[in-house]
């Protein structure tokens, strides 16, 4: 009988202590709501979305302590709509992250898969788009800068410091995994961050190369190029953010440059533009935002953009712009669970190329027959 209960005890202690030294965890968000648009390729419209705050998916993570300040780790997270069940990209399981690595909490983590670059993971918590506020419908037009992390990088080896002082910082390389051209859709980016008391700082950049036509292995999604809406020969991003906490308040402010060289596909919500081949598009992106938290549940943000584009090349030019501005106010119903309104007016001009005159284009949304576009949804969120 003692030597049973001295067997259990052990038994019990080393399932304990496997227990406390690793953990797989089930995470995601779901977004569902309607939402109205006044013009949409023409007529106003009414639909539910799925996604249209924030981004609907689940994953796995797991963390192994390995002792001596190491960790093992990994992440398996997938995109989808929450209105047919279908994934975010056609025939790919896991179309978000997919990586396994090593963590020292002294030197940072090492991870290979498919991740996110550096502009996603230092520069995208300054936007209105991917600061935690939900709001899918203000990144900025064609998510021409990932703010609003519209694509992840395959192939890819990080490093991520650990914080020093408020400082971190990293970098990502995306292999073309193409034997024969090295270079053939490859990706690179490298970022950086400094927080110190209410004051937050970032920076970032991302390139990628010859997206425009990916070989089907390479860092970038065959058939979607740099994203869902841009493919180009060459993309290079970089910009800068700050944001400020005074209280319940926090104001921010982000710059991205983005050129997309001979730029060989443009769409919007389903909706593609007609432009030629050897098409440049330099934009110039501009936002300001903020939120002020009434009380504990009560929350209100908003944010301005302002986007400057400029097209050259393919026997066209032009000076697209865009004003675009969004309202939200977010009530938690439990720590989990929230409901949200939210308003995103969005004012365009000049030319796109060969495209012809320019038109408001709600991130998500099917693009106006006129410069102006108004959207409106009200929504419910649940994270677990």
């Amino acid at each position: 009988m003692k030597k049973n209960l001295l067997i259990a005890g052990v038994l019990g202690t080393l399932a304990a202590s496997a227990q406390a030294q690793s953990s797989v965890t089930l995470y995601g968000s779901l977004d569902a709501g309607l939402v109205y648009t006044n013009n949409s390729a023409g007529h106003s419209n009414w639909l539910e979305g799925s996604g249209s705050v924030s981004d609907t998916y689940f994953g796995l993570r797991g963390i192994e302590d390995l002792g001596g300040g190491w960790h093992a780790l990994f992440r398996l997270e997938s995109g989808f709509n929450l209105n047919n069940g279908r994934f975010t990209e056609n025939s790919t399981m896991f179309n978000r992250q997919a990586y396994v690595g090593l963590q020292s909490n002294q030197f940072g983590t090492v991870t290979l898969g498919r991740q996110y670059d550096s502009v996603v993971d230092y520069l995208s918590p300054f936007a209105e788009s991917g600061a935690g506020y939900g709001n899918n419908l203000a990144a900025h037009p064609f998510d021409n800068d990932n703010l609003d992390h519209s694509f992840s990088i395959k192939n890819s080896v990080k490093y991520q410091s650990a914080e020093y002082a408020g400082l971190k910082f990293g970098g990502l390389y995306g292999f073309s995994n193409d034997a024969g051209q090295f270079a053939n859709n490859r990706a690179w980016s490298a970022g950086a961050s400094y927080a110190n008391g209410p004051l937050n700082i970032g920076a970032a950049y991302l390139q990628t190369n010859n997206s425009r036509n990916p070989n089907a292995n390479g860092a970038v999604s065959a058939g979607q190029g740099n994203n869902s809406n841009l493919s180009a020969e060459l993309q290079r991003t970089f910009g800068a953010g700050l944001n400020y906490t005074y209280g319940p308040a926090t104001v921010g402010f982000v710059w991205t440059n983005t050129h997309y060289d001979n730029l060989i596909a443009a769409s919007q919500g389903g909706t593609s533009f007609a432009l030629p081949a050897n098409t440049n598009l330099h934009l110039n992106n501009f936002e300001l935002n903020g939120r002020y938290a009434l009380t504990p549940a009560l929350s209100f943000d908003a944010s301005y953009a302002y986007t400057d584009g400029k097209v050259t090349g393919g026997n066209g030019s032009g000076d697209p712009k865009w004003h675009t501005v969004s309202l939200q106010a977010d009530y938690s119903l439990s720590r989990r669970t929230d409901v949200y309104v939210e308003g995103v007016y969005q004012h365009a001009s000049g030319e796109l190329g060969n495209a012809g005159a320019n038109v408001a284009m709600i991130n998500t949304l099917s693009p106006s027959t006129t410069q102006n576009q108004v959207a409106a949804t009200v929504g419910l969120r649940h994270r677990f």
